[in-house]
């Protein structure tokens, strides 16, 4: 693996832990496809850093399970702002 993909893999992963950002959020902050975030911190993170992947699996799944409360809030709002008009 290149070292520039280990860095950015690592840099992905404090990013989230720190941010507790969503993949979608990490993905636009550096510029690059979901499908490349999540397979960096994934698949290419357990082989650099177990511990580190361990860490933003556990903010990722946190993340995917509250998924349905931030769409549904997101829908409210966007009906809230419909009815003002």
């Amino acid at each position: 693996m290149k070292d520039y993909i280990e860095e950015r893999a690592v840099e992905i992963a404090n990013y989230i832990i720190e941010s507790n950002s969503t993949v979608r959020q990490t993905a636009k902050k550096f510029g690059i496809s979901k499908s490349t975030v999540h397979k960096d911190v994934t698949e290419r993170l357990i082989q650099i850093n177990p511990a580190l992947a361990a860490q933003t699996r556990k903010v990722l799944d946190t993340n995917k399970s509250e998924r349905h409360i931030r769409g549904g809030l997101a829908t409210r709002e966007k009906y809230l702002h419909l009815e003002h008009r």
